[in-house]
């Protein structure tokens, strides 16, 4: 069945409609008509079997057959992300909500081709949150991630955010395997990371500096492995892993 987001805060089981752009899409795109069945979710795990009772005008009304709810993923995993240039941004965004990311935090860093002023930011985030809601229709995730506004590391950093375990994507010597890190986070007498961060970085890494301040702030440096990996490839194998590794946890 065709699947429409309706926000948290218009969510109400007794009264579910679809706003004008998700109308649009079903009428227009789709071509459904009454007797027609949907899944309308909010992205906070709440669901509903619906039925298109009748169109009038270009307006939906919606009878609801059932509503369920699906319960959050055990580990809240949150990528930071160096903005790649082109449209790499928007497929990294996809396949993080595909892959279960709690999160996606777009970085400014020093070889970050894309800068932004604060209106540019917002509407950045704007597009890349409506890319999220995309792949979870897509998808069938119910628990959309939040797409923070793009800034720089130094920022993210000081904004407060608290995670039980953060990694860093490195090429540097020190670095070692997220497996290996994982297990020692997950020793036994160890309690398992409930919220993780990793950062990936732009093409031709983060700087020794922007390095060294992840380090400051509690990162602990992984390898992806002998090949030097593309900043969307990277993402994805680091979602991949770590979704392997903890969401069974």
């Amino acid at each position: 069945m065709p699947r429409f987001y309706i926000a948290p805060h218009a969510w109400n089981p007794d009264k579910l409609a679809l706003d004008h752009g998700e109308t649009h899409h079903a009428l227009d795109v789709l071509r459904m008509k009454a007797g027609d069945r949907a899944t309308l979710f909010n992205g906070q795990g709440a669901e509903a079997t619906v039925e298109i009772a009748s169109v009038d005008k270009g307006k939906i009304a919606l009878k609801k057959i059932s509503v369920s709810k699906s319960e959050p993923i055990g580990c809240q995993i949150v990528l930071g992300q160096a903005i790649p240039k082109g449209k790499n941004m928007d497929l990294i965004v996809e396949k993080a909500t595909e892959l279960g990311a709690a999160g996606i935090v777009p970085l400014l860093s020093e070889r970050t081709v894309v800068r932004c002023d604060e209106g540019e930011a917002l509407a950045k985030r704007e597009k890349w949150q409506r890319v999220a809601i995309e792949a979870a229709k897509q998808c069938g995730q119910n628990w959309l991630p939040t797409v923070f506004k793009p800034q720089s590391p130094k920022d993210f950093f000081q904004s407060g955010e608290k995670f039980d375990l953060m990694l860093i994507a490195s090429l540097q010597p020190d670095s070692r395997h997220v497996k290996e890190v994982l297990a020692e986070a997950g020793a036994s007498g160890k309690k398992k990371p409930a919220r993780v961060l990793v950062l990936v970085g732009p093409e031709g890494d983060f700087t020794p500096a922007e390095v060294n301040l992840a380090k400051n702030a509690g990162c602990r440096p992984v390898t992806l492995g002998p090949i030097i990996l593309r900043s969307e490839t990277a993402a994805i194998y680091c979602l991949s892993v770590l979704s392997h590794e903890l969401f069974s946890a």
